[in-house]
């Protein structure tokens, strides 16, 4: 039995005075004399829970801030891009000119029904957040798988599968540069950078993970820097890499290949080769550059606005001292000959056909080469490699040509005469 039943029935049926039922009770007069009015005047209804929502909401949002907050979401949605409250706040302030704050569009969301629970993930505040203060002080740069949509129809196997790779600056999360290739190798990763850096200028770091296109500082040391590795020393911009299984390190590209990924999938058309990938990045590029809200940079700008907005970072580091030592062993080929790999190229060493077989030491200095006999210590050869040619000769003139081995004609006999 409710209170207000047992008030009532105290006053009503017992005859007990206001002061009584309110000593007994715990209750003020002003209520008990409100209780026997509305009793009164409406009966056992009186005696129901009211409602205790205010008659009037002067921050209650309209109905058709309502409808705009779901056409939003399901515009942005169906185009692929982020559809949460704070997405949906910004465009509806730069766009519709209504300002709603996202802890609003967050409820009207989940009272429609549009939004899914998700499970339980690790707090944000429990990651050690970063950020470069400059543009161009730090590129992040990794690559991704997409398959395109050109299997037939009757096939049982998938599409083609390509990759993209993508360059990513940390302080405005600007997009750089965006390309898709049949497969990422060291010399995409070289062309790519010079090209965004033709386009932006030359950054101060460049941080990446642990990939055989971007490091070999774990591949056991037999193949030397890559091409990445050495343009970035000449160049004097630091290079970075991840821990091994922390891939947080390099979040803002991870973040933002999760975006354009999702972009991708959300298109009706999908593409079927690689030039209509292609076509479909540059499109989302210039989305997510200028006109796409980020909510990771201040007052939700767009990356566009925050790269330009300060001085840009340049090369400041003198790398010349960074020297890249190796021992390797080796074993001279038929042919006199050594093979050597620099800026993930191959390079042969020309040592001479009298040492064929011959066990030997490589000591390698960046492009200075000693070449020392494993047994004797004997230093059989030391150059240095010239980038621009494959085979590195020793110098010697040039030898007699091999003398041609003439074959005997079948149409002519066997050459014995007189023999019968």
């Amino acid at each position: 039995m409710s209170k207000a039943r047992l008030v009532i029935t105290a006053i009503e049926i017992e005859g007990r005075t206001v002061a009584e039922v309110t000593a007994a009770y715990g209750v003020s007069r002003s209520w008990i004399y409100e209780l026997l009015a509305r009793y009164r005047a409406e009966g056992e209804a009186a005696l129901e829970p009211r409602s205790r929502r205010p008659k009037t909401s002067p921050t209650a949002i309209s109905d058709r801030t309502i409808d705009l907050i779901i056409e939003l979401r399901k515009k942005l949605t169906e185009a692929g891009l982020d559809a949460g409250p704070d997405t949906i706040a910004w465009h509806l302030q730069h766009r519709h000119h209504i300002k709603v704050s996202t802890a609003t569009v967050s409820r009207t969301l989940t009272r429609q029904g549009l939004v899914e629970p998700s499970p339980k993930k690790r707090p944000k505040s429990s990651y050690i957040r970063f950020e470069a203060a400059m543009p161009n002080e730090t590129w992040q740069s990794d690559f991704t798988h997409y398959r395109l949509n050109n299997a037939t129809l009757h096939s049982t196997e998938k599409g083609t599968d390509v990759e993209i790779i993508s360059w990513l600056d940390d302080h405005a999360r600007y997009a750089l540069h965006v390309t898709a290739h049949p497969r990422i190798t060291g010399p995409i990763a070289v062309d790519t950078f010079t090209i965004a850096a033709g386009q932006h200028g030359y950054p101060a770091s460049v941080l990446t993970d642990n990939g055989l296109v971007y490091t070999t500082r774990f591949s056991g040391g037999r193949g030397g820097r890559n091409g990445l590795e050495s343009e970035l020393r000449r160049l004097n911009i630091v290079q970075k890499n991840t821990r091994p299984n922390h891939p947080t390190t390099t979040g803002k590209v991870e973040r933002f290949q999760q975006t354009m990924k999702k972009w991708l999938t959300g298109q009706p058309t999908q593409p079927r080769t690689i030039t209509e990938l292609q076509a479909l990045l540059d499109t989302f590029v210039e989305e997510y550059n200028h006109r796409r809200p980020h909510r990771s940079l201040p007052h939700r700008a767009t990356p566009a606005t925050v790269y330009t907005a300060r001085p840009k970072a340049t090369p400041g580091t003198d790398r010349s001292s960074d020297v890249h030592y190796r021992v390797l062993h080796d074993i001279v080929d038929n042919d006199g000959k050594l093979s050597l790999r620099l800026n993930g190229r191959m390079h042969h060493i020309g040592i001479g056909v009298e040492h064929r077989r011959t066990p030997v030491i490589k000591l390698v200095d960046d492009y200075h080469v000693r070449i020392v006999h494993a047994a004797t210590g004997e230093l059989i050869r030391e150059l240095t490699i010239d980038p621009t040619r494959n085979y590195q000769p020793l110098g010697r003139p040039p030898g007699p040509a091999p003398k041609k081995h003439r074959r005997p004609d079948p149409n002519s006999g066997s050459g014995l005469s007189g023999i019968s």
